[in-house]
């Protein structure tokens, strides 16, 4: 046998470059694309998408056949008539109160939970897939879909909201009016500042999935600090430790609305809720990477 000969058979033979049969490859296991069809065949991932665009809708036939005029004190609820931009402004301030928060507990918190509720986690480990690997898809997986979420909710409502009350200027509670071009790229940027404000609840309910085997307990878990955390954030006698409160930064997306636009509170906010997500997914990772799973 020729030296080619003798060292192709060592390669065809021989342990992978994982360490592990002939061909397996760690990197290839548990694709993402895989994932990810799973998770928009299931039914509660069907219910969240059905709620952000049924939500634009209940809102516009509230605001349509309620009997109010739309005056008393200004805010964003009160303008939500004047035009397509004010009602999106509205509808994504009030989803992000509860409903994304939600959305993003259920896609987050069953991402782990949810595999050893069915008890096939074991069996995911054992095909082998590398720990860390699986929490990086699952967390993956569950970012895109409270993002396309969030994309869908914001579209939904620009469309409904302009289609029942018009393409008009943004108008703010302290009475300026912004070109609705103009109102667009803010919206634009509101989108995004929710979109890393929910990364906290993206990775508190991400913890909750690695530490418990019920799906319900890690959702309701992370669900519930927001609550509390919020309610804490309510109290003005805690002065300034409010501000180390998660969430407390919440709703600086209205200084985009403001001339001159307000920026410092949307960068502390988006600091705080960065420092969390990396301190609830080291946990994650720490807490997964050692854990004894049974399920």
């Amino acid at each position: 046998m020729t030296e080619r000969g003798t060292s192709q058979e060592t390669q065809d033979t021989g342990p992978g470059a994982d360490g592990g049969t002939p061909g397996y490859r760690s990197g290839a296991t548990l694709p993402f694309r895989a994932e990810l069809r799973r998770q928009v065949r299931r039914r509660r991932t069907a219910l969240a998408f059905g709620l952000v665009v049924a939500l634009p809708l209940i809102l516009m036939a509230a605001f349509t056949l309620g009997s109010g005029d739309g005056s008393g004190l200004p805010s964003y609820a009160a303008l939500a008539t004047f035009g397509g931009v004010n009602f999106t402004v509205f509808t994504l301030a009030t989803a992000a109160a509860l409903l994304l928060t939600l959305i993003v507990a259920l896609v987050c918190g069953d991402a782990v939970a949810g595999e050893a509720g069915w008890g096939s986690l074991r069996y995911l480990l054992a095909v082998p897939v590398p720990r860390a690997r699986l929490l990086g898809m699952k967390l993956a997986v569950g970012l895109v879909t409270s993002a396309v979420a969030l994309l869908v909710l914001t579209v939904t409502a620009l469309a409904v909201g302009s289609a029942a009350f018009g393409w008009h200027p943004l108008r703010t509670p302290r009475g300026d009016e912004l070109p609705p071009m103009d109102a667009l790229w803010r919206i634009a940027v509101m989108v995004g500042y929710l979109a890393v404000c929910l990364l906290l609840v993206a990775a508190l309910a991400f913890w909750f999935s690695v530490r418990t085997d019920a799906p319900l307990v890690a959702v309701g878990g992370a669900v519930l600090v927001v609550i509390v955390a919020n309610i804490l954030d309510a109290v003005e006698a805690l002065g300034g430790v409010r501000a180390v409160l998660p969430m407390h930064y919440a709703a600086a997306w209205r200084g985009l609305f403001t001339d001159p636009q307000q920026w410092e509170d949307l960068a502390k906010g988006t600091l705080s809720s960065v420092a969390y997500t990396a301190v609830f997914l080291a946990l994650a990772w720490w807490t997964f990477l050692r854990k004894d799973v049974l399920s």
